[in-house]
């Protein structure tokens, strides 16, 4: 998949959505700046989240509803996490596991506590602008 620029991103973000499946753990793997936020947020309004949708950077975790079909939608950033045992200590295994949908920035950072079947979102930015995504 590619994002070419910020209008078409809405429209990946429908791709990936019907590449999704029943799976529920998705780890998005970028540098800073790749855009792992800017393409969470429109995969997140493409499934009917309305709230506010930013970086939970500093909360770690930001919890949405999708006000179309009422499903909770978790979205992390581990980026201030030194020790697996701190994402250990906010229930991560809880989320990972609900069933709910979960999106993961920085889970390198906490790669021992990702279930088996995390699908692993791959972020590129090329030196066009352009965004190339890879799922794994």
């Amino acid at each position: 998949m590619k994002i070419n620029n910020l209008s078409e991103i809405n429209r990946t973000a429908e791709a990936f959505i019907a590449q999704m499946d029943d799976r529920t753990v998705f780890a998005f793997h970028g540098k800073m700046g790749a855009g792992k936020t800017t393409f969470i947020k429109a995969i997140c309004e493409e499934l009917g989240v309305e709230d506010v949708i930013n970086s939970p950077t500093f909360a770690i975790i930001n919890e949405y509803r999708s006000a179309t079909t009422a499903e909770l939608i978790y979205h992390f950033d581990f980026y201030r996490i030194d020790k697996p045992a701190e994402a250990e200590d906010i229930g991560t295994e809880d989320y990972f596991f609900s069933g709910a949908l979960c999106f993961i920035e920085w889970p390198e950072k906490i790669a021992e506590l990702l279930p088996h079947d995390t699908v692993h979102v791959f972020m590129t930015e090329n030196e066009d602008g352009s965004r190339t995504i890879e799922l794994t």
